[in-house]
């Protein structure tokens, strides 16, 4: 297997490559990014501009993959929001331009996408989990830019394209912007015990419920698609959550617990979002049975890497 990963020094991408070769046997890793990237787990990761159509015909030449993730793409929902075009142009852009690429130059290759649970949107306003059946209705930018991509690749599978389509919820751990909500929490509760602000924490809506997963899982979830995608049907679609509800405010209050000083808790009009859907949780039976994946990181392990790698990294800055 040569394996041309997409993004490859972002978040995920850091924890992808124990997943991969943990699960594939007899693989190559081609890791790539908009920028140069060196002294990484990858060693080197190479530039790729996956918005340079020319750039990403060269690239599926040269590296000549048999799998694509297609990990690249704007992570945080509110900087998508924040320049929609932007997330319009990668979203979209992007999973065009390797579609194309691929059946012109490696027909073979499979392409897995990295979407998001939030294309569902509105649907999610039944309080049911959602399956991969469920209604596309996003409700912002950042979701209908990656439901987009969904859709067009999923045209192109008809057209021969093999790809398949993940649409992970949210997922969180070690290395992950605090433009974030657990990471968020979690860098305001270090840089208060490092009393470097006062201790006061700054919250949005706490009553809104979300599907949350370890990172790990995650990763897992895409090292075993990528292993058994030439047995899957082109343009699959498989939902990766963990199908249980977790409010904001609970989880607030689990990280404080773990706080080494009293922190007080005061709701910021900048942070609410009037727009917030009360619950979105999945349903991934279907990656449960076609992958053989289930979660397997408790959650409560995942809030305490979350923080200590918050404090980690303020040490490091001192």
């Amino acid at each position: 297997m040569r394996i041309l990963i997409t993004g490859a020094a972002g978040f995920v991408g850091s924890h992808l490559l124990a997943a991969l070769t943990q699960v594939c046997e007899n693989i190559q890793i081609f890791a790539t990014s908009k920028t140069l990237v060196h002294h990484t787990a990858y060693g080197t990761i190479e530039a790729l501009d996956v918005l340079d159509g020319a750039a990403v015909d060269r690239a599926i030449q040269r590296y000549a993959p048999t799998h694509i993730l297609h990990l690249a793409g704007v992570a945080a929902p509110s900087a998508a929001n924040a320049e929609p075009r932007l997330a319009w142009d990668t979203h979209l852009g992007s999973a065009l331009n390797l579609g194309e690429a691929i059946l012109a130059h490696a027909p073979e290759c499979w392409l897995l996408h990295i979407g998001s649970g939030l294309v569902y949107g509105d649907s999610a306003k039944s309080g049911k989990p959602l399956d991969e059946d469920a209604v596309l209705a996003p409700s912002d930018e950042y979701g209908a830019s990656k439901a987009a991509a969904d859709l067009a690749l999923g045209a192109m599978a008809q057209r021969g394209l093999k790809c398949i389509r993940l649409r992970p919820f949210n997922h969180s751990g070690p290395g992950q912007s605090d433009a974030f909500v657990i990471p968020g929490f979690a860098m305001q509760i270090a840089r208060i015990e490092a009393d470097l602000v006062p201790p006061l924490l700054k919250v949005g809506n706490l009553d809104a419920e979300r599907d949350f997963l370890d990172v790990r899982d995650v990763a897992e979830a895409y090292a075993l698609a990528t292993r058994q995608a030439t047995s899957l049907q082109t343009g699959t679609i498989l939902n990766i959550a963990s199908g249980t509800p977790r409010r904001i405010g609970a989880i607030l209050e689990s990280l404080l617990a773990r706080s080494r000083v009293k922190i007080n808790v005061v709701h910021d009009p900048a942070r609410m979002r009037p727009s917030d859907i009360p619950r979105m949780i999945g349903n991934a039976d279907r990656a449960r049975q076609v992958l053989a994946w289930s979660p397997r990181h408790p959650f409560d392990d995942m809030l305490q890497n979350v923080l200590d790698d918050c404090r980690a990294r303020l040490v490091i800055k001192s």
